[in-house]
Order: structure tokens, then C-alpha cells, then sequence
């Protein structure tokens, strides 16, 4: 079958030139590296915190790097499918930050150490094939998800991360600095550039506004150590660095090249971590249909289809299993890139396969990775803002495409105000078994998709009229 000549970045199939490509991927990398690393420095923290605190330092440069390997590898198999496996979709894989409630428990119910971080391996190995069987018999359930469900799925997935974008916009909630006018000044002007380039330029400028807004925010900081102090000091009188200085140290010590290395922590089956996990990998299977339903309606016009659906949540599951097997934390659907399609439009395949290259090369050469390490938090905040406000408007797209009756008003504004409301305030579950507390208050995502699934099985459909 001959491939669509004249391609352009919004066509899915087709092969565009690499000066075009390059860019139009590499700002997919951008705009979920540091995303992609957080859960495991987070998670090797916790377990760390209970012992054998040596033994993680000596694996945590490997699992970063595979982490990076690893993405790139599934999201190929996202795009080009292997089989059944995958769905052909514009989706970006990465390291899940859903899992970090969970994970969290595991390690603290395990007492932390290696053996809990093995646990949460040998969980993910059994949960991703679990995920998997779910996506083979996804048709089945596909009723349970017509457009005011999957619609407001995708609407919380957005709502959820705006918080996460304002945070690095701030300079990262853990920074010193955090808020800090020179943070916020950094991210406004990035928010800048992007939103000058895409509505005032034309061609690969407007489509690459992403990229070239933060290549912005990298000059700019590089420029600003000879305007303002590199340093502060706190309330107790510590000096720190501001979270804007680019860390060129760090890129200096890593290596050119460093091979994979498979198993750096073995997997251990216990049921401790089996069982929360494993429910988990359900949710992360509804909040894949929302990515997916997202990212087919807002950077493709059209709903999702049925073999899309199924192939997106069985590469889910394998994803996370293969991920497991070098030691990294489930691979799933990265919503920040579903935000990046839905407001550029851009969905070839070709360039976001460039950008999954471009994720393998990071996890084969330390440096390429450290280089894209040390962006600054504000700098990413003032594109994730406007990327991840453009997945609640793809959600409102999605519910809009049906006629809004009475029931299905109801349907999104109590999934959102019960479901999400309970998610975003956590603490209102406190009285609750823990297993209930880590589904449903990890973020607003899952008892939104629970409330409007229910709704949708239960209230009575409303009758055309005649």
C-alpha cells in the first residue's frame, strides 16, 4: 500500500521530512522528560526511607536511564502496533505517576528496602498482564463508555493536571524559590512565545511552538545569571539556589554511553503488593480510554475506535510488564502529550516516532538524558499550563458531541462535583479502608470515571423527541 504523498504534520500515517519531523517530536520529549523520571526519585525515596537506602543509590542512575529507554520503546509499539498490541494512536508512553499512592503503601506496609521496590516489579509484571486480558475484551465493555462518559474522564485528566502545570509554573512546589516573582515572570514569558508563535507565525514556527518556547526558556536562563543572583536565602538564614539556574554540572558528569542493564532489581511476588496493584491497573485502563478518547477528538476530529481502544490498553499492560523486567515503574499513556496534540493538532506518527527515538538514544547516551534533566520547572510550567488546559477542552468537545439533555448534564456535573471533588480533597476519605483511600484519592481521575460510569448504567436514557 503506497504511503499518502504530500504529507503533513496532521496526517497520522506518511513520512515527513526529518528537519520537519525532528523538532515536531523532540518537543514531545520535552514536555514529558521530567514527568517520566519523578515517580521512580520518588519512589526509590520512599523505599529508601525504610532501609537498604545504599543499595537503591547504587541502582537509581539505572533505573533513570532505562526509564528513558523504556518509553521510547513502547511508545514505537504504541504507534506502529506489534499485532493486537498497540493502538496506532498519536500517544506518548511513559513512567505512570498514578501508581505513587499505591506504591507508596506497598513500600511502607513492606517496610521499605529493595525487597519492597522488587515487590512493586513482580506486582507490575502480573498487573500489566492483567491490563492486557482487559484490553482483549474490551469490546464488550465499550458500552460502558459512550462520548459523556469518556468526555468527562478526559475533562478530569485535565482538570487534575492544571494544578500539576501551575506547580512548575510556580518553580516547583518543592523549591526553595517556590512562587517567587522571578519563577513567574520566567514562566509568563515562555507562555509568551508559545502563544505568539502559534497564533502569529506560520508553518513549522507555529507548529513546533511548543519546542521553541522552551529552547526560549533555556536562553533565558542562561542570560539571566548576569541580571539577578543565582542564590537567595531562606527565612532560617540557609542560602540556596534558585530552581531557574541550569545545573551545567550535572550534564558534565554524565557519561557519553552506558548499556541497559535488564534486571537491576529483581522482581519478588507478594501479595501485599499484588493485590493493590493490580487494582490500580484497572484504573489505569479507563484513564487510557480517556487519553485515547482525548486524543482521537481533539487532534483527530472523531471518537475512538473499538481495535484503538483495545490495542491502546493492551500495550498498556505489556508496557508495564516489559518496563518491569529493567526495573521501572508501569508505562502508560502520558496525558501531558495528549494535551500537547490537542493543541497542536499535530498527530503524525513519523515525528512522534522521532521523538520515541530520540527517548531510546537518552537511555543509551547519560549525557543526551542530563541535558533535558536540568530544564527548569518554570520554564516547562509555562507550556504545560496552555497544554493541559487544551485537554479539558477536548473533554467539553467530546460531551458536546452528543445532544446535552438534561441526563447527561447531570451525568458530568455530578461525575465532576462528587467524583472529582472527592479526589482533589482527599482527606474526606480519611476515615475509609486504606485500599479505598489509594483508588480514590490518589487524584480526582478515577472517582469521576466511577461516578459517571454509574450514573450512565443507571439513570434512564431520555426519549427523542418526536
Amino acid at each position: 500500500m503506497e504511503e499518502k504523498k504530500n504529507v503533513t504534520p496532521y496526517d497520522f500515517k506518511g513520512r515527513l521530512p526529518l528537519k520537519q519531523a525532528i523538532p515536531l517530536g523532540l518537543q514531545h520529549v520535552l514536555a514529558m522528560f521530567v514527568g517520566n523520571l519523578t515517580p521512580i526519585l520518588i519512589i526509590t525515596g520512599a523505599c529508601a526511607a525504610g532501609s537498604g537506602a545504599e543499595e537503591l543509590a547504587a541502582v537509581q542512575v539505572a533505573l533513570l536511564q532505562n526509564a528513558m529507554l523504556v518509553a521510547g520503546l513502547v511508545t514505537l509499539v504504541q504507534l506502529f502496533s506489534i499485532g493486537p498490541v498497540g493502538g496506532q494512536v498519536p500517544i506518548i508512553m511513559g513512567t505512570s505517576s498514578g501508581f505513587i499512592g499505591v506504591f507508596q503503601g506497598v513500600a511502607q506496609s513492606m517496610g521499605g528496602g529493595i525487597l519492597a521496590y522488587g515487590a512493586m516489579m513482580g506486582a507490575s509484571i502480573i498487573g500489566g498482564l492483567f491490563e492486557t486480558v482487559l484490553g482483549a475484551f474490551l469490546k464488550p465493555l465499550r458500552r460502558f463508555f459512550p462520548a459523556v462518559v469518556t468526555g468527562t474522564v478526559v475533562m478530569s485528566i485535565g482538570l487534575s493536571l492544571i494544578s500539576v502545570g501551575v506547580a512548575s509554573f510556580g518553580g516547583g512546589s518543592g523549591a526553595a524559590d517556590y512562587g517567587s516573582a522571578e519563577n513567574l515572570l520566567i514562566g509568563l514569558l515562555v507562555m509568551a512565545v508559545i502563544l505568539a508563535l502559534k497564533h502569529g507565525a506560520k508553518g513549522l514556527a507555529s507548529s513546533s511552538c511548543i519546542l521553541l518556547g522552551i529552547l526560549f526558556g533555556y536562553l533565558l536562563c542562561m542570560v539571566l545569571p548576569f541580571v539577578w543572583s543565582t542564590t537567595g536565602v531562606t527565612a532560617e538564614g540557609v542560602e540556596y539556589t534558585k530552581a531557574w539556574v541550569l545545573n551545567w554540572d550535572k550534564v558534565a558528569q554524565a557519561s557519553w554511553f552506558s548499556m541497559p542493564q535488564l534486571m537491576p532489581v529483581k522482581p519478588v511476588f507478594d501479595l501485599r503488593a499484588i493485590l493493590p496493584v493490580g487494582i490500580m491497573f484497572i484504573v489505569t485502563a479507563v484513564e487510557t480510554v480517556g487519553d485515547i478518547s482525548g486524543v482521537t477528538e481533539g487532534g483527530m476530529g472523531r471518537e475512538a475506535t473499538d481495535t484503538e481502544l483495545s490495542g491502546g490498553i493492551m500495550c498498556d499492560g505489556l508496557g508495564s510488564s516489559f518496563a518491569a523486567l529493567f526495573g521501572v515503574l508501569p508505562n502508560t499513556s502520558f496525558s501531558q502529550n495528549v494535551g500537547l496534540v490537542t493543541m497542536t493538532k499535530i498527530v503524525n506518527r513519523f515525528a512522534l516516532a522521532c521523538g520515541a527515538v530520540f527517548l531510546v538514544l537518552c537511555g543509551l547516551f547519560p549525557k543526551l538524558a542530563a541535558l533535558i534533566s536540568i530544564m527548569p520547572q518554570s520554564v516547562l510550567g509555562g507550556a504545560a499550563v496552555i497544554m493541559f488546559s487544551s485537554i479539558v477542552m477536548s473533554g467539553i468537545q467530546l460531551i458536546t458531541s452528543e445532544p446535552l439533555n438534561t441526563r447527561n448534564m447531570t451525568i458530568v456535573s455530578v461525575a465532576l462535583g462528587l467524583g472529582y471533588g472527592l479526589g482533589a480533597n482527599s482527606a474526606v476519605l480519611s476515615g475509609l479502608p486504606q485500599a479505598v483511600q489509594l483508588i480514590f484519592g490518589g487524584s480526582g481521575i478515577v472517582p469521576a470515571a466511577f461516578v459517571a460510569i454509574l450514573l450512565n448504567l443507571l439513570l434512564p436514557k431520555e426519549k427523542k423527541a418526536e
